[in-house]
């Protein structure tokens, strides 16, 4: 990957932000531990038990969740903006998020029709899982099957708006139809959560993230290409109907595999391009897939911190503090800079 001189300090301080913004947030809970305890915890030398298994079974993790979350929404969104060049494109678009949705809906609204322990075993975790993967990969396979007749991405901007209707109109009706006991659990699963992931989940939402990531980097020639309009692009010899239906698989990857595993999170993906655009004066996307995806982990591990409201026992929805955190700032930004970099 590329990255220009001038930009290598901006690199460093981000990764040094990451990298405290991490320990702070495996540190601060409903139990503060020790900013040494962690470095002992991971070497496995930790003086408290209790200690050791709260970092490794639950807060590093977590962690981890919050970074692949918010890179990989961060670039799904940053794809989706410069393929549609609509500075409002983000990485649900294409009905990705709706797809997963009507996925959970249906299983929970089937399951609540059975009793006992074959009802149990459908609303497991990794049933919800794979319903919300199976709904995303159905509305991708729409999507794609558009893109294969529509040349226009106007049009499959549209289109794959129409599918995310489509699938929340179904989620309406579906809800409608549950009792107050269903309608709370798809309302939770809603909310988001990042700290439901065993260490095996987190391999498999790894997995997605780094072909995803490949994906991206794939395009990146293609990406800069675009931005100067698809006639452009031709010219170059880029094959537009290749490079679109690339780009649009590692968006769903990338945001298909996150909302499956955490459920959707709101904002990242549209305000973090936005964000990174603010500190970073190019359109290079061999320099701005990489600062997108670092800044988007910063932002979701610092919602994350404050979701788990340190000192109580309590925890807000990572979706709603991601939102309320993000969208002043991004008003206020383009406020004061009276314009949109894109």
């Amino acid at each position: 990957m590329i990255i220009q001189n001038k930009h290598t300090g901006l690199f460093v301080l981000l990764c040094l932000l990451l990298v405290g913004v991490v320990f702070i947030n495996i540190s601060l809970g409903s139990v503060d531990i020790p900013l040494q305890e962690i470095f002992n915890s991971i070497v496995g030398t930790s003086s408290k038990s209790s200690w050791h298994y709260i970092i490794t079974n639950y807060r590093l993790p977590k962690a981890i969740t919050a970074i692949i979350t918010g890179g990989g929404l961060a670039i799904s969104g940053l794809l989706m903006q410069t393929l549609f060049r609509n500075p409002l494109a983000g990485p649900f678009v294409l009905g990705i998020s709706s797809g997963a949705s009507l996925g959970v809906a249906i299983l929970i609204l089937g399951a609540g029709a059975i009793s006992g322990i074959f009802s149990t075993f459908l609303l497991s975790p990794w049933s919800l899982v794979m319903a919300s993967a199976l709904g995303s990969f159905l509305v991708l396979l729409a999507v794609l099957g558009v893109t294969l007749k529509v040349k226009d991405t106007m049009a499959i901007l549209i289109i794959g708006l129409m599918f995310g209707s489509l699938t929340g109109a179904l989620v309406a009706v579906l809800s409608y139809f549950s009792d107050a006991e269903q309608l709370q659990q798809f309302v939770f699963w809603s909310l988001g959560s990042l700290g439901n992931l065993t260490w095996q989940g987190v391999a498999i939402i790894s997995l997605c993230y780094f072909i995803g990531i490949l994906l991206s980097i794939y395009s990146a020639k293609s990406l800069n290409a675009l931005l100067l309009g698809e006639n452009y692009a031709k010219s170059m010899g880029l094959k537009i109907k290749k490079n679109m239906l690339v780009i649009i698989v590692a968006t769903s990857i990338l945001a298909g595999g996150i909302t499956a595993f955490v459920g959707p999170i709101a904002f990242v993906g549209l305000a973090v391009p936005h964000l990174t655009r603010q500190f970073i004066k190019t359109s290079n996307h061999f320099v701005l897939i990489p600062a997108v995806a670092i800044s988007g982990a910063i932002l979701m591990l610092v919602c994350d911190t404050i979701a788990q409201l340190p000192g109580t026992v309590y925890t807000l929805p990572i979706n709603a503090i991601t939102s309320l955190i993000g969208a002043p700032v991004v008003i206020w930004l383009l406020v004061r800079k009276r314009k949109l970099i894109f």
